[in-house]
């Protein structure tokens, strides 16, 4: 088949290229003003039908000068750049059929003084070229800015169609250029100008993708080439920036920049870089309608849009004000239950290291909302009341009036992938499942087979990691596990409810029974109840069957005060609860009762839990309820056994 094709492909790539030398005899024959004009009126009619790239203009100048323009005075900036561009690109075709004399008479030009000094001074010129107006004519009339005895050069991409190639590598030579194929490395330029003290120029304001530096650029971080300012070190030279402005109809102003100082004493790459942004960013503020606006210089990376990872790292330039940071905004799914979201902790303190613009939402079910706000590094919590649709989620995510780089589901339902996906997020981060995998931009790969069982919580740090986290700290884990046992008098929580069902329920009889085990022991314990709000009668049962000193609260706290009290404790006695995860990301010692449920999978993690369970051959079996009616897995703890581990805990 390739064979077959490779024929059919070629006379496909010479039909473009016989259509391009068409246009190019046609445009020949129109005066340049009316090229102007015909281009602006394609770049209108792009402009309105265009509607992906005109998204992603608006998205970048928002970027820009949200914070200092008006909505409608962006979009007059992304109207007259669509124009700007149509008239440029055509113009752009005509003028390699024009007398160089003619192209001259429409271009002023400004700055020669600082290449000149340069060139005088025995170095070569090295230019760091912007997309900006018609940057064609930097290849057109390199008389213009080309100091006299020079020998220009540009590094290029070549084209996939390779007659178009062919044609463009034959004119641009034909105008003196050396031309260095990008893919063939930089030793070639490098040589250039140090044994021809020639003149190069360098394109420096697209997203540079892995291999570049971090730093800002329009308050916003950007992944930048530090190729210009690693060949300026080299070459011990300065770096001019070059630009082209639009100064009337098809006619244009040519600058050359003062060079880019780092303000470093001993001059970095990553400095001259930085820098280098900053001066790009007050280039195109004097004429913004002319920036190429359709890149998406902003690219966030896949997978890893966390930059902890990067070799080159974030670079700030001397004296930035990084208060003036403009923030990736990463909104979190939360899970529907407390023990889920209590298990994503570890994955959400991990994210939140993950760069130093983070800015962490998160998007939970009303009854949690506390919950996520106790932790000090959220910076916005959105509820989602238990009535809420689909669309009335997204329209309480899109109400904050923010525009969300990534969100990350802790959730496997297609219901809350839905929810984000009609809120204009921009990549969603998540695990795979049935009908969820079409919304998802980033799927996180799943375990290989034969792996062991993952804990819950591993699973999500694993997602955290797949964004570009690092994982590998105990920091991610939190709480504080040091608890004073030496003051009287001691609170033990007893959590022995489970909203999920009797399965996971030890009997409130051995907790009595346990609760005078240990109090026979220890007379200076306080117990403390805590439970769900539907568990209110347990708790006033339990509470009578206790006879040592004890504190009902089973359903009498609110999410608050309930992690105000448990802060309190020195222990907590418990079923697999949601309580359990909640006093394990605190740091509160548990012991914790397993029965239908597994706690490879959700117990709680570190050595300063202990686990206590009974194993029959049918657990664990994840059920609600008992098939067989007699917990066999729950009846079979004793309560001698879970005092001993509380006095163990104790000890």
């Amino acid at each position: 088949m390739l064979t077959k094709d490779r024929p059919a492909r070629r006379f496909g790539q010479w039909l473009v290229y016989a259509l391009f030398r068409t246009v190019e005899t046609a445009l020949a024959l129109v005066p340049l003003p009316l090229v102007a004009l015909l281009g602006s009126g394609i770049g209108l009619v792009i402009w309105m039908l265009a509607i992906p790239y005109r998204k992603l203009a608006a998205r970048n100048v928002r970027i820009a000068f949200g914070r200092e323009l008006s909505r409608s005075a962006q979009s007059r900036i992304v109207r007259s750049h669509f124009m700007s561009m149509g008239a440029n690109f055509l113009c752009g075709l005509k003028l390699p059929m024009m007398k160089e004399a003619d192209i001259v008479s429409r271009v002023s030009v400004s700055g020669l003084e600082h290449s000149a000094k340069v060139a005088e001074s025995g170095r070569p010129v090295l230019y760091a070229v912007c997309h900006l107006s018609c940057w064609e004519l930097l290849t057109q009339v390199p008389s213009l800015f080309i100091p006299v005895g020079m020998k220009p050069a540009s590094i290029y991409q070549a084209l996939a169609n390779p007659y178009l190639n062919e044609h463009v590598r034959r004119r641009r030579e034909h105008l003196g250029y050396a031309l260095f194929d990008r893919k063939d490395g930089f030793m070639g330029p490098l040589k250039h100008l140090r044994e021809n003290s020639g003149a190069l120029g360098v394109l420096v304001d697209q997203h540079a993708g892995d291999g570049g530096v971090w730093c800002p650029f329009f308050d916003r971080l950007a992944s930048t080439t530090p190729l210009p300012a690693l060949m300026a070190i080299r070459c011990r030279t300065p770096l001019l920036p070059i630009t082209v402005q639009d100064a009337g109809l098809a006619r244009w102003k040519m600058i050359v920049h003062p060079p880019v100082v780092s303000g470093e004493d001993r001059p970095r790459a990553e400095g001259i870089t930085a820098a280098l942004n900053l001066r790009v960013e007050q280039i195109i503020r004097e004429a913004p309608e002319n920036w190429f606006w359709v890149h998406n210089r902003w690219k966030t990376p896949k997978p890893d849009f966390l930059l902890s990872r990067y070799k080159r790292g974030i670079v700030w330039p001397v004296g930035y004000d990084r208060s003036r940071l403009q923030p990736f905004e990463v909104i979190i799914r939360s899970p529907n239950w407390l023990g889920d979201a209590c298990m994503a902790f570890p994955a959400v303190r991990a994210l939140r290291g993950g760069r130093p613009d983070l800015r962490l939402t998160v998007f939970t079910p009303a009854k949690l909302a506390d919950l996520w706000r106790s932790l000090g590094f959220i910076d916005e919590v959105i509820s989602k009341e238990s009535k809420d649709g689909v669309l009335a989620s997204a329209r309480r995510i899109k109400g904050t009036g923010r525009h969300y780089d990534a969100g990350l589901f802790f959730t496997n339902s297609t219901r809350s992938t839905l929810e984000f996906a009609l809120a204009d997020i921009e990549r969603l981060v998540g695990f795979k499942g049935s009908l969820r995998s079409y919304f998802l931009e980033q799927i996180t790969p799943e375990q290989k087979a034969g792996s062991p069982p993952e804990h819950q919580a591993l699973k999500g740090l694993r997602m955290a990691a797949h964004c570009g986290a690092e994982t590998e700290t105990d920091a991610v884990f939190g709480g504080d596990t040091a608890r004073d046992i030496a003051k009287a008098p001691l609170h033990i929580g007893i959590c022995a409810g489970a909203e999920y069902g009797p399965a996971k329920r030890w009997p409130l009889e051995r907790y009595a029974e346990t609760i005078a085990l240990v109090s026979a022991q220890r007379s200076d314990i306080e117990w403390q109840f805590f439970g769900a709000p539907g568990e209110k009668a347990m708790g006033e049962q339990l509470s009578t069957m206790v006879t040592a000193p004890h504190h009902n609260r089973v359903g009498k706290t609110s999410m608050t005060e309930l992690i105000a009290a448990l802060q309190r404790c020195t222990l907590l006695v418990t079923n697999d609860t949601g309580t359990m995860h909640l006093a394990a990301a605190l740091g509160v010692p548990t012991v914790s009762i397993f029965g239908s449920t597994e706690p490879i999978l959700t117990g709680p993690l570190g050595a300063h839990h202990s686990i206590v369970r009974h194993h029959v051959p049918c657990s664990p079996c994840f059920k609600r309820e008992c098939p067989f009616g007699h917990y066999d897995c729950m009846t079979g703890i004793s309560p001698k056994r879970v005092a001993a581990e509380v006095m163990d805990r104790l000890g």
